[in-house]
């Protein structure tokens, strides 16, 4: 599945770097601190890039930024209180592609409503999934490439076990395709965020993740986790070592494809010119050097969008896909 702004301009090693940033007149809502709502617990992919960006809007809007995890339900926590925060600009987060346009379709009742309680402000980021596993346990059992571990879950079912950060998310509708598609037996054991199943994975108690790269790749290079194979259908610049989907079509994975994104969201109902002021803002950060050079090795690309209005349009244009997805996997949350 390939966002609508896959084929973008990336932000990354294009951009010419802005040392130090201008702070922007007036601050939002008379100077009041800016919450950035993470849906996750911390040391997970969003809480990383999130933590990277509020460092940094902080002196661009020239007023207090702090962090705050708001966990569970596979973001659905987080995003329903950044919808039901101040309409001042004052509420910020993350939201993924997941909450807003497949969560709607695998809950009964959601606690609000995407298109109408969040504002979107810009995509920030997108990045494929990486699939991990502890290297002790592939050894043992092994799992030389993504293949040998299908095949052995194959052999011994449900013994294979994935934790993903959440019910829900891109991780969980990935391996309920693939577990379709490729008829695995692997087990999805999901958390309430990816530091939690990364400790696990650390310590063996589960065998792989399938998940976003930035928290995942320190691991990888200590060795301590091995990478098997990414969502997309091809190998990607950072790690073309690693194939795609589309080296594993005698699994039936050759039309398998997932990309996820994140979108800076703001309280439905926020006003234009204070939705205009944080996406100027946005802007100014993406482009200094260091924020760039942080996000560089994490795996994610900088995505901005053109304007509010373009993120609310690629969220539109992309809630068919994500639909399709969850028709796809099965995947339900009761």
């Amino acid at each position: 599945m390939t966002p609508a702004a896959f084929s973008r301009r990336s932000l990354l090693g294009t951009a010419t770097a802005l040392l130090a940033a201008p702070t922007l007149a007036q601050p939002l809502a008379g100077g009041r601190t800016v919450r950035v709502i993470v849906p996750f617990p911390p040391g997970g992919a969003v809480d990383i890039t999130s933590r990277l960006l509020a460092d940094r809007l902080g002196p661009v809007l020239g007023q207090t930024v702090v962090v705050e995890n708001r966990a569970g339900a596979g973001g659905l926590i987080g995003a329903d209180a950044i919808a039901k925060g101040d309409r001042d600009g004052t509420v910020l987060g993350l939201v993924s592609a997941t909450s807003y346009c497949a969560m709607p379709f695998m809950h009964a009742r959601m606690p609000f409503d995407p298109l109408r309680d969040l504002t979107p402000v810009t995509q920030l980021t997108d990045g494929v999934l990486l699939c991990v596993v502890n290297a002790q346990t592939a050894q043992a059992r092994g799992w030389t490439d993504f293949r040998a571990l299908v095949q052995w879950s194959r052999a011994n079912p449900e013994q294979v076990k994935m934790g993903s950060s959440g019910t829900g998310t891109s991780s969980h509708l990935n391996i309920a395709a693939i577990n379709r598609f490729a008829d695995a037996k692997i087990l999805h054991v999901p958390y309430r965020g990816g530091g939690p199943a990364i400790n696990d994975l650390l310590s063996g108690t589960i065998d792989m993740m399938f998940d976003v790269m930035p928290a995942l790749m320190p691991h990888v290079e200590s060795g301590k986790f091995k990478a098997l194979a990414v969502s997309s259908g091809d190998p990607i610049a950072l790690l073309p070592q690693v194939p795609g989907m589309k080296a594993f079509a005698d699994l039936g994975l050759g039309q398998h494809e997932l990309i996820n994104w994140n979108v800076v969201t703001t309280a439905g109902g926020t006003p234009a010119p204070v939705v205009q002021r944080i996406f100027e803002a946005i802007r100014t950060v993406s482009q200094q050097r260091d924020f760039i050079e942080r996000m560089r090795p994490l795996g994610y690309g900088i995505i901005l969008s053109e304007s509010p209005e373009a993120a609310a349009r690629m969220i539109r244009a992309e809630t068919p896909r994500w639909q399709r997805m969850v028709e796809i996997s099965g995947a339900r949350v009761e």
